[in-house]
């Protein structure tokens, strides 16, 4: 007994740090949601080898949209003229950063990693899609991409959410930013808010079952600490969010902060079914350049991170969680309260929309 509640204080912990930074970037994935769709960018993929990769591996940087939810976002990319390699460096570019994620990553881990994430996803974005357009095939990929059945028309996310046939222009501001809080605070929340609280429970157990000393005895190579967490990013299902505070918890441990980056970059971007899904969508030559990209990327970006941090002559054990500590104890309860209402709230519909399309 004692043992389950050590860890869910633990977890609790991470949460309470976490909350302030979690409603902060729902509430600006709400307002870019309004402004920045996959329909309104399509048109300027698809022409041209070199600036349709660099603006889709933009484009994809703020969206929060988890590997699974990207799919049917990219292939309406596809469908609607976007070349190959800018629906893959919207595939990669997406889930691994996103609004949501930035201000959880400084408020878990530092300044440093937070700068570098959406850069390391940026360049990994592009390269992969460079190398799709410059060295694949030119020729035009049928899609037969499984679709989820609960995937929203306009792309964005597994969760059903109900698309508005109105007419923008006649739809007020304050109608806009109130159908994009929804759209955060409810639907994106809903999609994987379950998946956070899996990410605070696994950084709970992480706490209280790895010994401090575990990767200084067993990894003390910083190289093949990394190929460890490429080893456990890729099969996993985790979103940018959700793998936020695993990682913080490993570092905290002692993992190094490129083995870190590793993880962040390979798990959201990766797991079996979305893997599928891109074989379907591009095929499977695309697959093996998104794969060999990540792979590529996040090692070479991991060790550059640790020359980073070495180079400044700080650790990301000794920074980790310290931003959190600018709001005070209240604040952060305060936080902790309102992101659990509209948690439990998020999670009962989303609960409820399943159960009714499958009754």
């Amino acid at each position: 007994m004692n043992m389950i509640l050590e860890i869910l204080a633990a977890s609790w912990h991470v949460f309470l740090e976490s909350a302030i930074y979690m409603l902060f970037g729902f509430f600006v994935a709400g307002i870019l949601y309004v402004f920045i769709k996959p329909d309104k960018i399509a048109r300027y993929l698809g022409k041209g080898k070199v600036r349709s990769v660099f603006l889709s591996a933009l484009a994809g940087i703020p969206i929060p949209l988890c590997s699974c939810g990207v799919v049917p976002a990219a292939a309406g990319l596809k469908r609607q003229g976007a070349n190959n390699g800018a629906t893959l460096s919207f595939l990669i570019s997406t889930p691994e950063s996103g609004v949501d994620s930035i201000p959880i990553t400084y408020a878990l881990m530092d300044p440093v990693i937070t700068l570098i994430r959406p850069v390391a996803a940026f360049i990994t974005a592009i390269f992969a899609g460079l190398t799709e357009n410059l060295l694949g095939k030119s020729g035009e990929v049928t899609l037969s991409a499984p679709q989820k059945s609960c995937s929203t028309s306009d792309g964005f996310g597994c969760n059903g959410a109900t698309v508005d046939q109105t007419d923008p222009a006649k739809i007020s501001f304050v109608a806009k930013v109130a159908s994009g809080l929804k759209y955060a605070f409810v639907d994106l929340l809903g999609d994987i808010g379950k998946w956070f609280i899996v990410g605070i429970l696994l950084a709970g157990l992480i706490t209280y079952f790895i010994p401090a000393t575990l990767f200084e005895t067993y990894l003390a190579n910083d190289f093949t600490a990394m190929l460890v967490m490429l080893l456990v990013g890729l099969p996993m299902y985790v979103c940018a969010t959700s793998s936020t505070p695993i990682a913080a918890a490993l570092v905290l441990k002692g993992l190094n902060p490129g083995a870190a980056l590793v993880f962040l970059l390979a798990g959201p971007a990766t797991n079996i079914a979305s893997l599928s899904m891109v074989s379907g969508l591009l095929g499977k030559r695309s697959l093996f350049i998104y794969l060999g990209s990540i792979v590529v990327c996040s090692l070479g970006l991991g060790l550059l991170t640790d020359m980073i941090y070495y180079g400044i002559g700080i650790t990301a054990k000794a920074t980790a969680g310290q931003a959190a500590e600018i709001f005070p104890l209240y604040m952060e309860y305060f936080g902790a309260a309102i992101l659990s209402l509209l948690l439990a709230f998020a999670i009962w519909k989303d609960f409820r929309k399943s159960t009714a399309c499958c009754s």
